[in-house]
């Protein structure tokens, strides 16, 4: 065809519906897009917007038939069917098409789907606003589009997003994510800051755009909002900033000071509730540092019993919940009003189990309690810890009977009794009678009792596990120590420097609780502690001495007090015990690590736990950026530093010694590790440091 040639357009024509095949030219053999379904009823709401291109189907002679088949309007006409199919559309139903005759009917297929231009993403945004603009609902938008009203609020956010950012997304200088990052903030001008900002970085990251436009904002998943409420921050004129297209915890909570201004206002009238209950003081804090009881002793109080009427509603809401559970104990689902029923009873039974706790007038003049927001965002009130400067004066003992076996006429001293004097009285020795027994003969004699109490304790294991025990819960749940002749002396170790979040970590959680459930099960008075104890059974001591003894554990690496002995026990303790600090829930953050080393060990991070191309991803960026990547990145990946990994334990990495049984006094002799052929021993070289002599004579002073 010349160019002086006129074009000659297909002609028109409206075909009845059953007059219609589907031709096997149809190029699509895979489905995409909007279902039959929804394009039916697209149909039936708008009618056909676009004609079906249709060929006449020709006899074995070549000649037409009154039939037409499509090789391009597949999907139209199996919606169209549908519509006949449910007697919404006649089967003789005029049907626009555009008939072809030349060329090849794969052709028209082939050309139909490959020249369609598909719409630009920002039309259908601005298309989506202009409907709003002219009065049409969300719901209503959505409905029309066979869409749900959360992708209609999404679509008007982004048509919101400043007009310059639009254009640079139309000019494909921003990708889709990018804007969908700048949504999290409507105020334009901050927006076009940080985009011009971002002009001049490596990278452009959405995590970068989200961080840069909430800077100083605090996450409403923060304790402190949760405390308050978003409501309230809201009632109190706070803007709170939402991201429609990936979770946000709740979004950013605007203005910091407001938020701190009203958690103030209700800690102190919650602090006000607690003084009213009489206690000497009251420490008032968002946040206290962990360990922050240590060093003083908790008052454990008694609950206080149920009344008659509590304990009749208990009584009713527990036989209600046992005939629920019986008459549902067949069925593979609980219907949703029984299970909501038992949810209630739950919750009913749980508080009336929550006693008030009773506490003694003079336990609360001399005790105090700590109001605080936990993790989650709850109102925390730590009650009965009595300082040391608090402490009532300990009574001197009393002198022993004077008249049984003693005097107190004098002191002992304390090496070996040097100072008193043993010389006997000429008068009394000519009286009759009895006399109290001289101090140091008294010295004397328990020395002999002494030495024989520790021979025998050490032939009763048992026994000898009590009295550790009883002398360590002594000590860190009394604070006292003159209750008990064993001397050993359990310090639960303090944390000088705070680790960021250490109080919320599941680990400082469950040692608070196991902590507050010994403090209930032990006596209140430390002198009833030894009967106690004997009561137990022998998992109940188990449990309470390897408490005791974990907390006395230190191995934190501080600089000032270098252990390296200590410290290294600590992972050989580690390795026994089989502790995996990512299993027990440390994982690597801003916070807890990223934020505080070097961009190398970021990246070594990375590369030990992603990969080298991941590590190499993000090696170009800047430090805050890198920090959010990688912690991202890392996340879920059981990443450690080396700090924190626990050593394989070795197989020699303690002597083993044989218990060899010796027939003149019964007490076991143990053999030392046996020397090598070379001169040294198992424990290593056989010459010895003096610092290793010094350590050495310490252990077994």
């Amino acid at each position: 065809m010349t160019k002086s040639q006129k074009i000659t357009l297909s002609a028109s024509r409206d075909i009845p519906f059953n007059k219609l095949v589907l031709s096997q030219a149809n190029v699509r053999r895979i489905k995409a897009g909007v279902s039959i379904e929804e394009l039916a009823e697209d149909i039936a709401r708008r009618t056909l917007l676009s004609s079906i291109t249709v060929r006449p189907v020709l006899d074995e002679t070549g000649a037409e038939t009154d039939m037409f088949e499509i090789p391009a309007g597949g999907r139209r006409y199996r919606a169209l069917e549908l519509l006949v199919k449910q007697k919404r559309l006649a089967r003789t139903a005029p049907v626009p098409c555009i008939v072809r005759t030349d060329g090849l009917a794969e052709e028209d297929s082939l050309a139909e789907n490959v020249q369609r231009a598909p719409l630009h993403p920002l039309d259908q945004f601005r298309a989506f606003q202009a409907m709003r603009d002219k009065g049409r609902s969300e719901e209503e938008i959505a409905a029309a589009f066979f869409v749900s009203p959360n992708v209609v609020k999404q679509r008007l956010k982004l048509a919101a997003v400043a007009p310059s950012l639009l254009d640079a997304y139309a000019e494909e200088q921003m990708t889709l994510d990018q804007l969908m990052a700048f949504t999290v903030s409507p105020d334009h001008e901050r927006q076009e800051q940080v985009w011009e900002a971002l002009k001049r970085h490596y990278s452009k990251q959405p995590y970068e755009i989200r961080r840069m436009l909430t800077e100083g904002a605090v996450r409403a998943s923060d304790r402190r909002a949760q405390f308050i409420g978003l409501d309230a921050y809201e009632a109190a004129g706070g803007v709170i900033l939402r991201d429609l297209f990936q979770s946000d915890d709740g979004g950013w909570l605007q203005d910091a000071g407001l938020l701190t201004g009203l958690v103030a206002e209700k800690l102190e009238r919650e602090a006000e509730v607690i003084r009213a209950e009489g206690w000497k003081w009251v420490e008032v804090g968002t946040d206290f540092p962990y360990g922050h009881t240590y060093g003083m002793r908790r008052i454990v109080g008694e609950p206080e019993p149920m009344s008659d009427e509590e304990d009749a509603s208990y009584a009713a809401l527990k036989a209600e919940y046992d005939a629920l559970e019986e008459a549902h104990a067949e069925a593979d689902e609980l219907p949703d009003e029984v299970d909501r029923r038992l949810g209630e009873i739950e919750a009913a039974t749980e508080a009336l189990q929550t006693r008030p706790v009773r506490l003694e007038p003079e336990e609360l003049a001399i005790a105090g309690a700590f109001v605080s927001i936990d993790g989650a965002g709850r109102l925390r009130v730590e009650r009965g810890y009595v300082r040391p400067e608090d402490e009532p004066v300990a009574e001197p003992d009393a002198a022993p009977d004077a008249d049984a076996i003693g005097s107190d006429s004098g002191e002992v001293d304390g090496e070996a009794g040097d100072a008193v004097s043993d010389a006997p009285d000429p008068e009394d020795e000519e009286e009759d009678g009895l006399k109290p027994l001289s101090d140091r003969l008294i010295c004397e004699l328990t020395a002999h009792r002494t030495l024989a109490l520790r021979n025998a304790l050490a032939d009763d294991p048992q026994t000898a596990f009590l009295a550790a025990l009883h002398a360590m819960a002594l000590r860190l749940f009394y604070h006292y120590g003159q209750e008990s002749c064993v001397e050993i002396e359990p310090r639960s170790a303090g944390f000088g420097a705070q680790a960021p979040g250490l109080g919320e970590t599941a680990y400082a959680e469950a040692i608070d609780r196991r902590i507050e459930s010994w403090a209930a099960a032990l006596p209140k008075r430390a002198e009833d502690l030894w009967e106690a104890l004997t009561g137990f059974d022998g998992d109940s001591r188990d449990a309470l001495f390897a408490h005791c003894v974990a907390m006395t554990v230190n191995a934190v690496h501080e600089p000032y007090n270098r252990r390296p002995r200590a410290l290294a026990h600590a992972g050989v303790l580690a390795a026994t015990v089989g502790l995996d600090m990512a299993r027990a829930g440390w994982t690597p953050t801003a916070d807890s690590y990223l934020g505080r080393v070097t961009k190398a060990r970021i990246l070594e991070a990375v590369r030990e736990s992603k990969g080298e191309t991941a590590a190499d991803r993000i090696a170009g960026i800047k430090k805050p950026e890198m920090v959010a990547a990688a912690e991202e990145l890392l996340a879920g990946t059981g990443w450690l530093p080396e700090v924190l990994r626990t050593p394989p334990l070795a197989a020699d990495e303690a002597p083993e010694f044989e218990i060899v049984d010796d027939a003149d006094d019964g007490a076991p002799e143990v053999e030392a590790p046996s020397a090598d052929n070379d001169g040294e021993t198992a424990m290593g070289d056989s010459e010895t440091s003096a610092e290793d002599e010094e350590v050495a004579h310490a252990a077994f002073a």
